[in-house]
């Protein structure tokens, strides 16, 4: 088995926000990857105002699936739900989708989908350069207030501004409906509410509740690390 993070909106380095818990696995012999995403920043080209959005996200992460024909854990987590849900749709060595706090998106249906309409408080959205990222004065209290220091102080450096266009860009399939799905749902997110995050979790075969903030595989990186060998 191996195990496919894909990363949320608004950072970089998916190897960092996943390194705690993907440290657990290698130390049972599972191993793991965090594909860019172009979106982001990550692959060299500028995120923005003509740059590449969700399909170019979408390719980036079912090129790393497609990759490899051993059995596949995705993890995907918040945005990255929008991405796996077509990125990992017929690919054959996936076997189970893992979603945190995150989106299962109907093909057809785009981020905006989930919204109330309005941007999100701990979100800037920068009309100008067609792009939007996280306050960095609400980052630790939004998504990283059951962190500990360590983690608080770097996450700061592993923020990136994306490219707006992917809100509004619809996902072609959603392999939730094909896969075997766990949806954690993280009921001290402050991000993704959990009352919404249990809406999204209808969409899911299997669910599982943990006492965790936005980023559990980094505050509870041996809890993640049992669900996923435990699947």
């Amino acid at each position: 088995m191996r195990v496919v993070f894909v990363h949320g909106a608004c950072v970089r380095d998916g190897s960092w926000w996943w390194h705690r818990t993907a440290a657990l696995l290698r130390e049972r012999g599972v191993p793991s990857v965090a594909p860019a995403l172009p979106s982001c920043g990550e692959t060299g080209l500028p995120a923005g105002t003509g740059g590449p959005g969700l399909p170019e996200d979408v390719a980036a992460v079912r090129q790393v699936l497609l990759d490899s024909d051993e059995p596949t854990v995705v993890v995907a987590h918040s945005y990255g739900g929008i991405v796996t849900a077509e990125a990992a749709a017929g690919v054959g060595s996936v076997r189970h989708l893992v979603l945190v706090s995150s989106y299962l998106p109907e093909a057809g249906q785009s981020l905006s989908d989930f919204g109330d309409g309005g941007p999100a408080p701990f979100l800037d959205a920068d009309p100008e350069t067609g792009t939007f990222g996280v306050r960095p004065e609400l980052l630790v209290e939004t998504f990283l207030h059951d962190c500990d220091a360590e983690a608080q102080a770097q996450a700061a450096d592993h923020l990136a501004r994306q490219s707006v266009r992917v809100t509004g860009q619809p996902v072609g399939a959603s392999a939730w409906q094909q896969v075997p799905t766990t949806y954690l749902v993280c009921t001290q997110d402050r991000g993704t509410p959990p009352h919404l995050q249990r809406e999204f979790a209808r969409r899911a075969g299997n669910t599982i509740e943990l006492a965790a903030g936005h980023h559990p595989f980094l505050s509870h990186p041996a809890t993640v690390r049992d669900v996923l060998l435990n699947l």
